[in-house]
């Protein structure tokens, strides 16, 4: 155990110590917690305030586990009668650099004491990382430890503020979020009762390389697509597997780019050349020398979107391209995460032996791929992962590649994680399917209640306004969707009840 985590342990039983004489009293004063002592952190306020109609303590805090560290959190404590028991830590987005607050207005509403930290810097701009020039500790800090501070500050805080600690605790994150939340599962095991990872960027690197292959082939001379290009694709891709506003069974859509060539003589309604080439990039995802896929692509159906294509991989103009946050995440990783270097161009990196060389020391550090969960398992611990089909930023496939790689290294895992494939969403939301589910109450039933999720509707979304399906029935992956938005495995539980 690293000085860091034993001088957290040491806090909590402090602080847990502290507090449990107060079980019978009344709970510690908000503007009383400044007191607090804190190995490496400080609290640097703590004051009542209503959120979402209830009553809460709001602390602030900044934690120095290293010199070169400067980790901002915050913890949110429903008072009273307002608190439900429990404490949820919500995770991030891109790379992070502010405190999610917006993500915890919905817990608190529910009851939740709430947590989250900026991880480890400040920045206002989620695509940027030249915080991390010259600083190999605020990377760290990134990657997992800004995490495990805020989990063992807010379990003590919460446990001083109250007299006793949370009956349950719930980690809940999406794209970086959901990336956290799987670090969570593999290195902190015994954290967490329960986690919700959305749209994992957990394979970040690898995310960065694919990226850098997409980009490459869109910058090289006629290999831009434009928006009648993404229209086009669009159209003929859910024509092809469909017909509909979006495709309900994307796994069983093979669609090739390459059928939209343009003919001898033939300039409008089809690809060019390069086009294809670039189209198949995104598709088919990185791909080795003998064309095996090292890291899947994008699935089709969502080319034309608004806060599809357009703002992850294209941008919305061929000028704007560099503005697309594929192209930004990619860019800054490279530049300060992979070489140190702000003049690195990433556009002609070599995908051979410089991303070899850039891979082998960001993924150590930012990637959570482990498909051992098996601590997490032992500890009682439960997990739900969701993902979009039509999500432009991660690839939905990651989550089914990182889903088999558990089986595989698990066997049956249906005892403690579920997966659940959306179609017609986009990243994290959105999209013209159906995609609301409220997934930090299904994971509390599946905790507290002993209730594992089976069938799951999902509702809302643009996609009634366009005339699509009010709602859609998601069930546990694998499945193959049928156009009834029931899926294979939902379909042959009906035929047995019948």
């Amino acid at each position: 155990m690293n000085p860091t985590t034993l001088a957290l342990a040491a806090m909590s039983v402090s602080l847990l110590a502290l507090g449990a004489p107060a079980a019978a009293h009344a709970e510690t004063a908000c503007a009383d917690l400044v007191k607090t002592a804190l190995p490496h952190a400080e609290i640097t306020s703590a004051k009542a305030a209503t959120v979402a109609g209830k009553d809460v303590c709001q602390i602030a805090v900044t934690s120095r586990p290293t010199k070169d560290s400067d980790i901002r959190l915050e913890v949110w404590i429903p008072v009273g009668a307002a608190w439900n028991g429990k404490f949820v830590q919500v995770g991030n987005g891109g790379f992070a650099g502010a405190i999610p607050r917006m993500s915890f207005n919905g817990p608190v509403k529910a009851g939740y004491a709430v947590a989250g930290t900026d991880d480890g810097h400040q920045d206002p701009v989620g695509t940027n990382a030249s915080w991390a020039l010259g600083h190999p500790e605020k990377v760290v800090d990134f990657g997992y430890r800004s995490l495990k501070e805020t989990t063992q500050i807010s379990k003590a805080l919460i446990a001083a503020q109250k007299g006793s600690g949370a009956t349950r605790s719930y980690f809940y994150g999406c794209s970086d979020g959901g990336r956290e939340a799987l670090m969570e599962a593999q290195r902190y095991p015994d954290d967490f009762d329960g986690i919700v990872a959305g749209a994992p960027a957990n394979y970040m690197s690898e995310l960065f390389g694919l990226s850098a292959v997409q980009q490459q082939a869109l910058a090289k001379p006629g290999g831009y697509l434009g928006a009648p290009q993404r229209e086009l694709l669009q159209k003929s891709a859910l024509g092809q597997c469909g017909g509909e506003a979006f495709i309900r069974d994307p796994a069983a859509c093979h669609f090739d780019p390459g059928k939209l060539a343009c003919k001898a003589g033939q300039a409008d309604g089809c690809l060019t050349a390069p086009q294809v080439a670039s189209a198949k990039a995104i598709y088919n995802g990185r791909l080795d020398a003998k064309g095996k896929v090292l890291f899947p692509g994008y699935s089709p159906g969502a080319e034309a979107l608004n806060g599809s294509w357009n703002a992850w991989i294209t941008g919305p103009t061929q000028d704007l391209n560099p503005k697309a946050a594929g192209h930004q995440f990619s860019s800054n990783a490279f530049k300060y995460f992979g070489f140190q270097d702000p003049n690195f161009d990433f556009l002609k990196m070599d995908m051979g032996a410089q991303y070899a060389q850039a891979h082998a020391k960001m993924a150590p550090v930012i990637d959570s791929p482990d498909p051992n969960l098996a601590a997490f398992r032992k500890h009682g611990g439960k997990l739900i992962q969701y993902h979009g089909w039509n999500d432009p930023a991660i690839p939905p496939r990651s989550s089914i590649r990182y889903y088999e790689d558990v089986r595989k290294t698990m066997g049956d895992t249906g005892g403690f994680y579920r997966m659940y494939m959306v179609p017609g969403m986009l990243h994290c939301g959105g999209g013209v399917g159906p995609s609301g589910v409220d997934w930090l109450s299904l994971l509390d039933g599946w905790v507290s209640d002993k209730k594992a999720p089976g069938e799951v509707t999902a509702t809302g979304g643009p996609g009634q306004a366009a005339g699509g399906p009010p709602s859609q029935v998601l069930c546990p992956y694998p499945g193959v969707a049928k156009k009834t938005g029931e899926t294979y495995a939902c379909a042959v539980a009906a035929k047995k009840k019948g």
